[in-house]
């Protein structure tokens, strides 16, 4: 074995622990900001500098997703909505596992297959749990070594001691500090560094640092030295069953009776209410029939009948059976005409949806189900698509579209939709919600600014509370957040006129 080779272990172990060093400086006790994408380019370069022997040849969606992992990650940098940067948590390292056992997994997963996400899970959890113990002999194997300048030998020693014994006099120290108020009144006599330290805080940092050191050590080395499981067990005489493999398949007459059943409902639907489904737009409504009424009657019912429609559509796509030419024909006729109701459906919904925004004005669960609506009807229309093309590759066009609709969800500026749209309400009705205004994040502070400038300060009280939230919050840099910081100097020039 080179001394390269022998090296790279030490090495890779010492750069995991600066990484979680890192790690626990940035983000502990401070709100994710600039820090996020600082920390996720951090861990980047040591993934791929320590597995860089096993990176595979780059893809456009490996390209793709890094795309997106990047500006996912600067959301926390530039805006401030809680929505998303909650939801974030979660996507974020998902997304970041996912690429990573994409690029370096030895069993080189289609990203397009399930199996990758079982592939994720194997090197998040045993592959880097069996390289725990790694960590322990490469400590043995390191410090076995015999140094031949005697110097150095005692030099190292007289580190580890230090190493050892600080953490130790630090917590001995504070808890005699605490114990004996005469003690304690000595030491405030010295610098004051030990004020600022709490025992509790003390061991949490430690074992941060400790556990991520390891959770880096052994995901990257995971990658690095991979060992094959077998997570199927063989069955017994399995040769001799000659055991055929388990499919799913429709049979496509019960494709074409069950489409055939719930279209002639579908149809039906769409004819008789045809005449007012879309007359609320130029006041044609059912009879005894108000707005809100209408707005609200049958909302809930047309998405979760749309999203069955979804469910039956992927089954006749994906799982059917194979079938004679005519009813191959017939099925897609079929589809076809489940697909454009769902569509009349989903359109109805939205309509539906709009109007209720327009009398009870907007919020954010109303803006992500309209989000929601356009997502699944660009879904429906890729699936019609497949229904004449076979070879049309819907998975991957799915993935590629949720990737990409989540993005522009983090960038399309959500609050400032939801505020703007809430300013022309109150124009024609003269009704406002200052209150939950108030509560969207700073993203739309310069737009509420404007409108209370407009509006004989209508705002004024909730911004100037908003203001005095901003300057008692106590900020870090790696918590620096653009909206933030254009927010608070926009109402600081507001209120200083």
């Amino acid at each position: 074995m080179t001394d390269e080779a022998r090296s790279r272990p030490v090495s890779a172990l010492i750069a995991a622990f600066l990484l979680a060093i890192i790690h626990q400086y940035l983000f502990y006790g401070k709100m994710a900001g600039v820090s996020y994408p600082i920390f996720v380019s951090l861990f980047y370069v040591f993934m791929l500098y320590y597995a860089k022997d096993k990176i595979r040849k780059p893809t456009g969606f490996s390209y793709t997703l890094l795309g997106v992992i990047a500006l996912l990650s600067l959301t926390n940098a530039l805006f401030h909505n809680w929505f998303f940067f909650g939801l974030n948590l979660l996507v974020i390292p998902v997304l970041i596992i996912l690429h990573m056992t994409y690029l370096l997994s030895d069993k080189r997963p289609s990203w397009s297959r399930i199996g990758i996400i079982g592939n994720a899970l194997e090197h998040f959890f045993p592959q880097t749990l069996r390289h725990w113990n790694t960590v322990l002999t490469i400590i043995k194997r390191t410090s076995g070594r015999k140094l031949q300048d005697e110097r150095k030998q005692v030099l190292i020693k007289v580190l580890i001691g230090l190493a050892i014994s600080f953490p130790l006099l630090l917590i001995v120290i504070s808890l005699l500090s605490s114990a004996d108020g005469v003690f304690k009144h000595i030491l405030d006599e010295f610098p004051t560094l030990l004020d600022r330290i709490s025992f509790g805080e003390g061991v949490v940092r430690v074992l941060w640092v400790v556990m991520l050191g390891l959770g880096f050590f052994g995901l990257v080395w995971g990658f690095v030295d991979s060992k094959i499981y077998n997570w199927t067990l063989p069955q017994p005489n399995e040769s001799e069953l000659e055991l055929e493999p388990i499919t799913f398949k429709v049979d496509p007459v019960i494709i074409t009776t069950i489409l055939v059943a719930i279209n002639t409902v579908y149809v039906l639907f769409v004819f008789v209410q045809f005449s007012y489904l879309f007359g609320a737009w130029e006041g044609v409504l059912p009879a005894d029939s108000s707005y809100a009424d209408y707005a609200r009657s049958g909302f809930f019912e047309l998405i979760m009948v749309t999203a069955i429609n979804f469910v039956i559509l992927m089954v006749a796509l994906l799982f059917s059976g194979k079938s004679n030419q005519l009813l191959h024909r017939i099925i897609n006729v079929l589809l076809y005409v489940l697909a454009g109701c769902s569509t009349v459906m989903l359109y109805s919904a939205y309509t539906r949806l709009t109007l209720y925004e327009q009398a009870y004005g907007y919020t954010y669960i109303r803006f992500l189900v309209h989000s929601f609506m356009i997502f699944l009807a660009l879904l429906l229309c890729l699936a019609a698509i497949r229904i004449s093309k076979k070879e049309f590759p819907l998975a991957k066009c799915y993935i590629m579209l949720g990737l990409l609709s989540y993005v522009v969800m983090n960038y399309i500026g959500m609050d400032v939709i939801i505020a703007n749209n809430n300013i022309d309400r109150y124009e024609v009705s003269s009704n406002i919600d200052a209150a939950y205004l108030s509560r969207l994040s700073s993203e739309a502070i310069p737009t509420l600014i404007s409108f209370s400038r407009n509006a004989e300060g209508i705002l004024d009280p909730y911004l100037q509370e908003k203001l005095g939230d901003m300057r008692q919050m106590e900020r870090s840099w790696p918590s620096f957040n653009v909206s933030e910081y254009r927010a608070q100097r926009a109402l600081e020039n507001y209120f200083r006129k």
